[in-house]
């Protein structure tokens, strides 16, 4: 019987980073949680065991060079192989015009949105290019394709991932390695909420209004469920997806249809 795929996930300690977690351990994946959040990675990991999963929990800082290798290395040794590389680890940045916004926690995001991805990417690929396979997924955003006024350091680091992920797979590709992305959009959950109290303090609204305004931008006239984007990583990081590479998946409930 075949050994089952080892899965990491970051930002495993809360949010979606957690739905992710807890649909692939329970399709079999042996899952490997990391995120700075070691009380919210430990919680995940009971979630998994209470459903008969296994998992190993590593505190990992995606903006330290050192903290990713010492997981990487530390899953080799345990584990063996790592076959998919969620990358989903992220932080909303600040909220104001452009001109307001503090510059460097402009650049605290890219640490983490754009090179958080790129060092943990770096430091995975090697273990798949030995292994002649791996799936990685880059959770971006919808506000990587669509502007949403007083968030310019996260769309912005969010459209950077589109372009990362095109190129990562030419690269990887030859090496056995697909490379996609998934735009989520409006998923339910602290995220958004944070997201939209944000926008009303913004933009002078109550943050109801904003609630129904997220809502009416989609065609079915609701938010996104996190199971959605879970079970879309699910396939992209399965054998009924070994045909896809490149791709920008959105998981929006049609708020963006590009």
């Amino acid at each position: 019987m075949p050994e089952p795929p080892v899965s990491i996930v970051t930002g495993a300690s809360q949010g979606i980073g957690r739905v992710i977690a807890l649909e692939l351990a329970a399709r079999g994946d042996v899952m490997v949680l990391a995120a700075r959040n070691i009380e919210g990675l430990k919680e995940t990991g009971a979630a998994i065991e209470e459903a008969g999963g296994r998992h190993l929990v590593m505190e990992t800082d995606v903006t330290d060079r050192a903290s990713i290798a010492d997981m990487v290395s530390g899953v080799t040794r345990d584990l063996g192989r790592i076959d998919n590389l969620v990358n989903n680890s992220g932080v909303g940045g600040p909220s104001g015009t452009l001109w307001e916004v503090d510059a460097d926690e402009w650049r605290s995001t890219f640490q983490v949105n754009v090179f958080g991805v790129f060092e943990v990417t770096r430091a995975v690929i090697p273990v798949m290019i030995g292994q002649g396979a791996g799936s990685i997924v880059i959770v971006g955003s919808i506000s990587g394709k669509r502007p949403l006024y007083g968030r310019s350091a996260y769309t912005t680091t969010k459209t950077a991932l589109i372009g990362l992920t095109r190129t990562l797979a030419i690269e990887a590709g030859e090496h056995g390695i697909r490379v996609n992305l998934i735009s989520p959009g409006f998923v339910s959950g602290p995220r958004i909420e944070w997201v939209m109290r944000a926008q009303s303090e913004a933009r002078g609204i109550d943050v109801e209004e904003v609630r129904r305004e997220f809502e009416s931008e989609s065609p079915m006239g609701r938010l996104t469920d996190p199971g959605d984007v879970a079970r879309t990583v699910g396939f992209l990081t399965s054998e009924a997806a070994a045909g896809i590479t490149g791709a920008d998946i959105n998981v929006n409930s049609g708020v963006v249809m590009y």
